[in-house]
C-alpha cells in the first residue's frame, strides 16, 4: 500500500470564522498583525487601517493570501489575540493529520504552486483566500514520511542560510568597498604616487587650483536669488585633503537646475514633443525610460548632464541624461558643470560619496532634498589634470566592484534556485 495518498486542505485545516469593521469595539484593544514576511516571521503593529479585519488567535497558522507561495505562513506564538487585515486568513490546524512544518514547507515548493494553477482560476496570481486553499486536493505522505522529510529539509536549508549569510557579507563588503572607494577618491588617496609627479605649475589650471578656481568664478553664472553661500568652517571639513586642493561649497562650482511639474493636460503619452521625466520610475538599468512627452518645456536637461532624484521614491538616485533634451519635473534636479576646467564624472564621485548624508537630509511627508542642502555641501576640488586622473582611476576601481556585485547576485539567483531545488525534490508529486 502506497504511504501517499490525497486529501483536501479542509481535511486539517479549518477556517477561524469572524470579520470585523476596523472602528468595531470587539478588536478595539487588540494589536494589529502587519505583515509576515518571507521567513515566516510575524511582524505586529499598533497602525491602523480602514481595511476589515479578522481575528487571530495564539496557535493559528497564518497565511498571507497575497504571499502564500513565497513562504508568508507563520504560526502566531503570542499569548492574546491579534487583529489582521482579511489579506490574512486564520486557520485552526489538526496537526495529526500532517506536520505542521511539513505543511509550511509544501507551500513554498513548486507542488503547493502547480496545484494552484491547476485547480484556482487565476493560479498564483489570485489572491489566495480560505474558499481557494480549503478545496485544493494535495499528494501527501503519512506522518512518519512527512517527519522524515521535514529533517531532510531543515538540514539542506540550514547549508543554503549558511550560503545566504556569507553572500550577506559578501554584499556588505562590496557596498562598503564601494564607498571607501569613493571617499578615497575626494580626500585624494587614489592620487598620491601621480601628485610626486605633477607639481605646482603656478597659473595653469591643469595643476593650480588657485588658477582653476579663478576661471571658474570668472565663467559662473549667479542667480540674483540664490543665497549668499556661506565660507567653510573647519567643523565641516570632515577630513584633510592635499595641499594642493581647495575646499569649496558644490555650488560655486555647479549648476543646478530644479525642474517643475505639469498637469495633465500639458503632457501626453503620443510621443509628440519632448520627452518630460517625472522621477525615479524613469530610471532604468539601461537608460532613462521615456513614457510621457511635453511640447511646452520650461526646465529643459539636455543630453549628457547629471540627473538627481531629490523627491520621492529613489531619491539621491543619479543618471545621465541620455536624450537630446527633455523637461524635468519637480522631482529631478539636472546638474552642470559649471565650466570645463570641472569635470562632471568627478561631481558624479562627490555625490555618490555623500548618498547617506543626502539621504539624512530628507524632509517632509514624502523625502526629499532641497537645493540649498546639495549647493551647500562642502567638497574638496583639485587641479584640472587630477580630477581627470581620479576619474579614470575610479573608473578602473569601480568596474571592478561591479564586476564582483555582479558575481554576488548570480550566488545569491543559484542559492535561490538551490533552495527550489530541495523543495522540489522532497515534495515532488508520487504516484
Amino acid at each position: 500500500m502506497s504511504e501517499y495518498h490525497t486529501v483536501k486542505i479542509s481535511d486539517f485545516l479549518s477556517e477561524r470564522q469572524g470579520r470585523y469593521k476596523p472602528d468595531d469595539e470587539k478588536i478595539a484593544d487588540y494589536k494589529r498583525l502587519e505583515k509576515i514576511d518571507f521567513s515566516g516571521t510575524i511582524h505586529i503593529s499598533e497602525k491602523p487601517t480602514k481595511t476589515d479585519m479578522i481575528l487571530v488567535y495564539p496557535g493559528d497558522l497564518v497565511i498571507s493570501g497575497i504571499n502564500v507561495s513565497k513562504g508568508a505562513v507563520a504560526v502566531y506564538q503570542g499569548t492574546e489575540p491579534v487583529c489582521a487585515t482579511i489579506h490574512y486568513s486564520s486557520y485552526i490546524f489538526d496537526d495529526k493529520k500532517v506536520d505542521l512544518e511539513y505543511f509550511k514547507y509544501f507551500v513554498k515548493s513548486p507542488s503547493f504552486v502547480l496545484a494552484l494553477q491547476q485547480q484556482v482560476k487565476g493560479g498564483i496570481k489570485t489572491e489566495i483566500k480560505p474558499k481557494h486553499l480549503l478545496p485544493l486536493e494535495i499528494t501527501i505522505p503519512n506522518l512518519e514520511t512527512q517527519r522524515k522529510i521535514v529533517k531532510q529539509v531543515s538540514e539542506n536549508f540550514k547549508r543554503v542560510e549558511e550560503l545566504n549569510e556569507e553572500i550577506e557579507s559578501q554584499e556588505t563588503y562590496t557596498k562598503r568597498l564601494r564607498q571607501n572607494i569613493l571617499q578615497d577618491a575626494i580626500e585624494g588617496k587614489l592620487t598620491v604616487e601621480w601628485r610626486k609627479t605633477h607639481t605646482l605649475e603656478k597659473g595653469n589650471p591643469d595643476f593650480d587650483v588657485e588658477a582653476l578656481f579663478e576661471q571658474v568664478q570668472k565663467e559662473k553664472k549667479y542667480d540674483k536669488k540664490q543665497k549668499i553661500i556661506a565660507s567653510i568652517t573647519e567643523d565641516e571639513m570632515h577630513f584633510k585633503i592635499p595641499n594642493s586642493w581647495k575646499w569649496v561649497r558644490l555650488g560655486e562650482i555647479i549648476n543646478l537646475l530644479s525642474g517643475r511639474d505639469f498637469e495633465p493636460e500639458e503632457y501626453n503619452n503620443k510621443n509628440l514633443g519632448v520627452p518630460y521625466i517625472t522621477g525615479a520610475s524613469n530610471f532604468g538599468d539601461n537608460g532613462i525610460i521615456i513614457n510621457r512627452w511635453t511640447q511646452n518645456p520650461k526646465c529643459i536637461a539636455k543630453k549628457g548632464d547629471l540627473l538627481l532624484v531629490c523627491k520621492g521614491s529613489g531619491y539621491g538616485t543619479l543618471a545621465y541624461a541620455d536624450f537630446e533634451e527633455a523637461h524635468i519635473a519637480r522631482q529631478i534636479m539636472s546638474i552642470t558643470p559649471v565650466s570645463d576646467f570641472i569635470v562632471l564624472k568627478y561631481i558624479e564621485c562627490i555625490l555618490q560619496s555623500n548618498f547617506q548624508f543626502l539621504k539624512s537630509k530628507g524632509k517632509g511627508l514624502i523625502p526629499g532634498i532641497d537645493r540649498e542642502t546639495v549647493l551647500t555641501i562642502p567638497v574638496g576640488v583639485p587641479p584640472l589634470a587630477e580630477q581627470k586622473e581620479i576619474v579614470a582611476k575610479l573608473e578602473s576601481l569601480l568596474a571592478k566592484v561591479t564586476e564582483l556585485e555582479k558575481q554576488i547576485q548570480e550566488r545569491k539567483k543559484l542559492s535561490g534556485q538551490l533552495m527550489q531545488t530541495v523543495l522540489k525534490n522532497a515534495f515532488a508529486p508520487q504516484e
